[in-house]
């Protein structure tokens, strides 16, 4: 799982746990100018199909973590339960979207949208 801080101008996502590993990354940092949407989505995290690994771990059922690439687009994902995924699409970023498991994920969408607009 991720843990999310609100900083003035970006977001720090920081990736708690063995899920280091299987993400092969410890934090990513995202300007809140460059973030285009965030929702809820209980269906992205579903199957076993995400993209290309680019690295990352992938043992469907139980995780999918690290960088993919599909459809042209790269997307980072940390997910083990999909019925608790955030995306957040991002503009001018290494990634175009990140798929996270979070805690409570309506929350969390509300709680950046309000850093978006601030």
């Amino acid at each position: 799982m991720v843990a999310i801080e609100f900083r003035p101008d970006r977001l720090v996502i920081r990736i708690e746990g063995w899920d280091r590993l299987w993400a092969l990354k410890s934090r990513l940092e995202v300007p809140l100018a460059h973030i285009t949407a965030v929702r809820t989505d209980r269906e992205i995290g579903r199957g076993w199909w995400h993209g290309w690994r680019i690295p990352g771990t992938q043992i469907p059922g139980l995780i999918t973590a690290g960088s993919y690439f599909q459809k042209g687009k790269r997307s980072f994902w940390l997910v083990r339960d999909p019925d608790r995924v955030i995306v957040i699409e991002l503009i001018d970023e290494p990634y175009d979207q990140l798929v996270l498991e979070v805690e409570n994920p309506a929350a969390m969408v509300s709680r950046i949208q309000s850093a978006i607009r601030a």
